[in-house]
């Protein structure tokens, strides 16, 4: 059972046991311990305008050090939130500007559903082209 999935059997037994004793309930994702997260929606986007909106006085393209270091953010926050949009500036070959207008509200709705999806939602996705940030859809379940 473990296998089809790509998980552990360990995660398969905690799964059956969790459904064992709340059923679809107990397959929810419980809040995780540790340290709240930092980077705020303003951030992320912050960091999405800029790279898609400018470029830094010294250079053809922002680096994951000019940005953080423009930012504010630390390096690998940059990296993570480049890596999650697939932004790639240094590669001037596949990388491009997005033209439209609502760019910045569906990647904050896409995150969103990401970072705080709603409650028994199924959360469809379809990519219209490649290279692009998808739309997202959230149903309530």
């Amino acid at each position: 059972m473990a296998r089809r999935p790509g998980v552990t059997t360990d995660t398969v037994r905690l799964w059956r046991r969790r459904f064992l004793e709340r059923r679809l309930d107990g397959l929810c994702d419980e809040p995780r311990p540790g340290v709240p997260r930092k980077i705020t929606d303003a951030d992320v986007e912050r960091v999405i305008v800029k790279t898609l909106e400018e470029t830094p006085k010294d250079a053809t393209h922002w680096s994951t050090g000019s940005m953080a270091a423009a930012t504010g953010m630390s390096q690998s926050a940059v990296s993570r939130i480049c890596r999650a949009f697939a932004l790639q500036p240094h590669r001037a070959e596949t990388f491009k500007l997005s033209r439209d207008p609502l760019f910045i509200g569906k990647v904050r709705d896409v995150a969103g559903l990401y970072l705080d999806p709603p409650e028994r939602a199924l959360v469809l996705c379809v990519e219209k082209r490649t290279r692009s940030v998808p739309d997202a859809v959230a149903s309530p379940g």
